[in-house]
């Protein structure tokens, strides 16, 4: 007991979730998720998948969510380095449309649980990122959707991103610091802003 520490984050239903690390000259070993951890900090979600995902530097993906079957997200990074970032959507909420990020790397072994009723995306700043995550609902086709990754009502904080809003969310001239196409799906660059998307009664 007590080998997770669990943050708020400055908005209500984001936590930062940072594991004791067991590490001597032979490796490390640490409790990557720990039901009785997470009660104690209020968190009482079920998760029924878990996922990985690999991406290369410039990958932006996001911001995502399911409308009809929201998930809560517990991510992680075990290669590599991303900026994690959650957007709230929760209609009434006193900090809807507010985002918060934050860097998870497989040095500092930070996870992000973002609860339902946010949008979520991740950019990698590595070569390679391995990007794993839970999810407390499963995938449902159709379901879906997304939010503009660079909509200026949230303007959202991308660390290390260069280049000038054209009114979507193209990822067309925009790059990182050291020159690295700014790299999106074909679909997430058709999200809409704000005040067009989905939004959680």
């Amino acid at each position: 007991m007590g080998q997770i520490k669990v943050t708020k984050a400055p908005i209500e239903g984001l936590y930062i979730i940072e594991p004791t690390v067991h590490g001597d000259d032979r490796g490390y070993f640490m409790e990557t998720y720990n039901q009785n951890d997470m009660h104690a900090a209020g968190l009482d979600m079920v998760f029924v998948q878990d996922n990985q995902s690999m991406s290369t530097k410039g990958v932006l993906r996001g911001l995502h969510f399911q409308k009809q079957y929201p998930q809560g997200k517990l991510v992680r990074v075990i290669r590599g380095s991303v900026f994690d970032v959650a957007v709230d959507l929760r209609e009434g909420s006193k900090t809807y449309g507010k985002w918060f990020g934050v860097e998870l790397t497989e040095e500092n072994k930070k996870q992000f649980y973002i609860s339902e009723g946010f949008a979520h995306g991740f950019l990698v700043l590595s070569d390679v990122a391995e990007f794993c995550y839970k999810v407390t609902d499963f995938w449902h086709p159709g379901d879906e959707s997304g939010l503009a990754w660079n909509d200026p009502e949230i303007n959202i904080t991308w660390p290390h991103v260069n280049g000038t809003y054209q009114g979507n969310a193209s990822a067309e001239g925009y790059t990182l610091d050291d020159g690295t196409p700014l790299n999106l799906s074909e679909k997430d660059q058709k999200w809409l802003g704000l005040k067009d998307t989905f939004h959680f009664a």
